[in-house]
C-alpha cells in the first residue's frame, strides 16, 4: 500500500450538494424545498414552541415551585466516618476535604448523628445535631461549633 492508493472507506464521504444550480443538477430551480409556503421562504421556520399562534403550552401551564435565594447549604457528614481518624485529631472541614469524607463545604459543615464513634475526637464544624453532640461527648471528645 502506498500514500497515494488511500482512499476513504465505503459510505464514509458523501459528494458536496450544490442546491439551486439549474435544472441539470438535480437540485435546482425550488433547492429541494417544493412549491411555495411557508417552509420554502427563506426564514420560513417558526421558533420551537410555536403552535400556529394557538396560547403555546408553557403559557396554558401555571407557574410552580420557588427558589430560596437566602438559602444556605450545609455539607453533612454522619459521626460514624469520623472514625477514620485517629484519637486526639482536632476535625475541621479542610481536613474532612483533604481525607476526601466531604467533596464540598458549600455554606458550612453539619455533623450528623448517625452511626457510633469510637474515638475521641476535637470536632469543629458549623452546626451539629443534638444526637451528634452527645455521641461525640459520650465517646470522651469535644463539640465547638465555629
Amino acid at each position: 500500500m502506498k500514500l497515494h492508493e488511500l482512499e476513504h472507506a465505503e459510505g464514509a464521504k458523501t459528494a458536496h450538494y450544490r442546491k439551486g444550480r439549474g435544472i441539470g443538477s438535480g437540485n435546482g430551480k425550488t433547492c429541494g424545498k417544493g412549491h411555495k409556503g411557508q417552509k420554502s421562504r427563506s426564514g420560513g421556520l417558526k421558533a420551537p414552541g410555536f403552535e400556529g399562534g394557538q396560547n403555546p403550552i408553557y403559557r396554558r401551564l401555571p407557574k410552580f415551585g420557588f427558589k430560596n435565594m437566602n438559602r444556605v447549604e450545609y455539607a453533612s457528614v454522619n459521626v460514624e466516618r469520623l472514625n477514620a481518624f485517629e484519637d486526639g485529631t482536632v476535625v475541621t472541614a479542610a481536613l474532612l476535604i483533604e481525607k476526601g469524607i466531604v467533596r464540598k463545604e458549600f455554606s458550612g459543615l453539619k455533623i450528623l448523628g448517625g452511626g457510633k464513634l469510637t474515638k475521641k475526637l476535637s470536632v469543629q464544624a458549623n452546626k451539629f445535631s443534638k444526637s451528634a453532640q452527645a455521641a461525640i461527648e459520650s465517646a470522651g471528645g469535644t463539640v465547638e461549633v465555629i
